[in-house]
């Protein structure tokens, strides 16, 4: 591991190889576990303010969802999450495009209806993060379902921090990933 600032990040996020290939697995990372995408604290109030411009890019399922669970939940093990349709099937923010699973609130993002992208914790896959109350720690979290995109990104040669620049920049900082580069470059 190597620390940068408060932040641990574990050699597998600077070592393994990650793209997304949204061709091959159509987006099935919205669809699959067992609960929706975990949520900070402060993001509960974000998909308060932002549903109502969002909701007509939802399926009727996804509003549905949200009308009986609330725009966030609570889930079996006391996390913050995004609600899911039925429980534990996709998250209640997809859409679904040609038959690839993508996120209505970055859809609404990509049209200027709203200014938040869409959760970090989703923005950062397949990067989650651990927190301490005196750090954190970002560790890379395998998923079978996410074969090819692991396979893509060692054909393109493509660490996970470098595929995630864009949202680790969001979460922590430009200075902070000049940091986290020049940390890997010393390595």
């Amino acid at each position: 591991m190597i620390e940068v600032e408060q932040v641990l990040v574990h050699e597998d996020v600077l070592k393994e190889n990650f793209v997304c290939n949204l061709s091959k697995c159509k987006g099935i990372c919205c669809v699959e576990g067992d609960s929706g995408a975990p949520l900070d604290h402060d993001e509960k109030a974000v998909l308060e303010e932002i549903y109502p411009k969002i909701k007509h890019l939802l399926n009727e399922k996804g509003i549905r969802a949200i009308e009986e669970q609330g725009v966030y939940v609570v889930d079996e093990d006391g996390d913050l999450t995004t609600p899911c349709v039925d429980k534990n099937k996709e998250c209640a923010y997809v859409l679904f495009e040609g038959g690839i699973t993508k996120c209505a609130i970055e859809k609404a993002y990509e049209q200027g209806i709203v200014d938040w992208q869409k959760p970090i914790s989703c923005h950062l896959y397949p990067i989650r993060i651990t927190k301490y109350p005196e750090f954190e720690v970002l560790n890379y979290d395998r998923w079978h379902i996410c074969h090819d995109a692991c396979t893509f990104g060692r054909e393109l040669k493509v660490p996970v921090y470098s595929f995630l620049k864009g949202p680790l920049i969001r979460k922590y900082g430009e200075e902070w990933y000049k940091e986290l580069e020049s940390s890997v470059a010393a390595m």
